[in-house]
């Protein structure tokens, strides 16, 4: 299945680096990614206190998504979106976890909730994980393999590879498929 149009949802304290490099990797694939706000289109204040202005307020209707925060604004969001192909960052899958949403998907998350995510579910130890329509990733580290396979898996293989090769990422393409 190909993906033309995306929305990812930021909330405060959402880690910056997760999302505007995520938003980049996407337009490099030519996906239109609208960057929405989980509490509206107010700015946020994410992590390391840089402030990005959301495009719009987060609405239903996209049929993929992305998360970036690990807080219960963004557990709202994701039940009115789940039916559609998800990606979560970093740290938010055990607040889906914990909110008993996504229970039978395999996971990936940061390393320093591994113990509290594996008390909730099974988490795998690799860098990203694809499971169906849900993609994880571990950390701001982890991002590019991640935005890549979001590519990987939605625009094409080949793709993924151009992308990665024009930014310098080494070793990432995966088949996912």
């Amino acid at each position: 299945m190909s993906i033309t149009k995306a929305l990812l949802i930021i909330a405060d304290r959402s880690e910056e680096m997760e999302a505007v490099n995520t938003v980049g990797v996407l337009r490099r694939a030519k996906i239109d990614v609208t960057v929405a706000g989980a509490d509206g289109g107010k700015p946020v204040k994410c992590s390391q206190n840089i402030v990005p202005m959301p495009d719009t307020k987060a609405s239903e209707g996209s049929k993929a998504f992305v998360v970036s925060g690990s807080h219960g604004t963004l557990v709202k969001q994701t039940r009115k979106h789940r039916q559609g192909h998800c990606g979560h960052l970093s740290c938010c899958p055990i607040t889906l976890k914990s909110h008993k949403i996504l229970l039978d998907k395999r996971l990936t998350c940061y390393p320093g909730v591994v113990e509290k995510q594996k008390e909730i579910h099974p988490v795998s130890e690799d860098r990203v994980v694809i499971d169906g329509t849900l993609i994880t990733n571990q950390s701001p580290g982890t991002v590019f393999e991640f935005g890549l396979a979001v590519v990987e898996k939605y625009v094409g293989k080949e793709q993924a590879k151009t992308i990665g090769d024009a930014m310098l990422v080494k070793n990432c393409i995966k088949n996912y498929q």
